[in-house]
């Protein structure tokens, strides 16, 4: 059955090249159209799409406010369009807060100049983007309006976390593990890409700024994008977060975040070098690069976790650390966006534990001495 696409933009041009591009794929159906956030609601409402392209700005109501109101009333898979910018990245990671699954840059020489990769790229988004869990890819994510009822958690600068699950409870349809074994570990390295941005999020505001351990960060995301991502982390955790910078050394309670478009990795020091992304590689940052590398400099002593994301980054990365002996973590499949990265690493034989994501953070804080 084909994918029910809704697009939505302001700009004339953009709706029929988008719409053009999507209709050319025989499973994919453009069901409609809208102009600003308003329509896009009330089409969503009538047309009940499965996936919905999104502009940000917009005349009547811009997209960040109609993915609010659409999770609220009609959650629907958003695929959200963004500039490669740090305002344009600020943007982006407002969307994905509000409920948007993912995001494409919105780059017209790029539509006009590689139609048949841009076209590629757009349907196979839309795809993925239509199998993502609604119930974790579309809700409001991780900075809410301070809660009037249930516990809430404070975080670094006066921010409020939504409350955690119970203690021992289980996301429904997951198998938990047991509470982990503490040890004293090296490194916590951990890997993500679809529907990572609100799951780092989930994970990194529940750890108290007296974490024992230091913590690398790969997120599959543009280079124009992770700076603006890590000042956004940092202002909302206990714990301090930047983006990663070649030289750096790594230090308990300072998670470090890959730069888009490069390499990152350790050695034995403790010293993170950042290198060009080899263009080989699919992935830039690559999670098995640095998961390699981490096996390499600290054997048994790393507690490596995979969560949400397409694909099987991070896969041969754990069976590496794996084979020295350290911990691997994976996200169970109901709280995961999209259920790919962790799948392989389960798949494999490679994860010690799974775990719901609104209890790893909880974990990490229990297992790390």
């Amino acid at each position: 059955m084909a994918v029910k696409v809704l697009v939505v933009d302001d700009s004339g041009f953009f709706r029929r090249r988008v719409s053009e591009i999507l209709s050319s794929d025989p499973n994919i159906q453009v069901v409609g159209t809208a102009t600003n956030g308003r329509e896009a609601i009330d089409q969503a409402l009538a047309l009940k799409p499965d996936v919905i392209t999104m502009d940000y700005e917009m005349p009547m109501m811009d997209g960040i406010t109609a993915v609010r109101q659409i999770m609220q009333r009609c959650p629907t898979p958003v695929l959200m369009f963004s500039s490669l910018t740090h305002e344009g990245a600020r943007v982006t990671l407002d969307a994905l807060d509000a409920g948007a699954v993912d995001y494409l840059p919105k780059n017209f020489e790029d539509i006009s100049r590689n139609p048949d990769k841009v076209k590629q790229l757009l349907c196979e988004k839309v795809h993925t983007v239509s199998r993502s869990n609604r119930r974790y890819g579309s809700h409001v994510g991780i900075s809410p309006a301070p809660a009037t009822t249930g516990t809430t958690v404070p975080l670094g600068r006066g921010r409020i976390a939504p409350p955690p699950s119970p203690r021992g409870a289980a996301t429904p349809g997951a198998a938990p593990s047991a509470a982990p074994k503490r040890k004293a570990y090296r490194l916590v390295a951990i890997g993500t890409s679809t529907g990572g941005p609100v799951a780092l999020q989930r994970v990194l505001t529940q750890l108290p700024a007296g974490f024992p351990a230091p913590i690398l960060l790969i997120q599959h995301m543009p280079a124009a994008f992770t700076k603006a991502f890590a000042e956004r982390l940092d202002k909302l955790c206990q714990i301090r977060v930047k983006e990663a910078e070649d030289g750096d050394v790594l230090r308990p309670g300072l998670a470090l975040l890959a730069p888009g478009g490069k390499q990152m990795m350790v050695d034995g020091r403790g010293q993170v070098r950042i290198l060009p992304g080899d263009e080989r590689l699919n992935y830039r940052p690559c999670v098995d690069v640095t998961f390699g590398s981490a096996a390499k400099a600290f054997q048994d002593k790393v507690l490596a976790v995979v969560l949400t994301g397409m694909g099987a980054d991070g896969r041969e990365g754990a069976r590496m650390l794996k084979q020295s002996g350290s911990q691997i973590w994976a996200q169970d499949e109901a709280s995961c966006v999209i259920y790919g990265m962790p799948m392989a690493v389960v798949k494999a034989n490679l994860a010690d534990a799974v775990y719901p994501l609104d209890d790893i953070g909880r974990h990490l804080s229990e297992a790390c001495l």
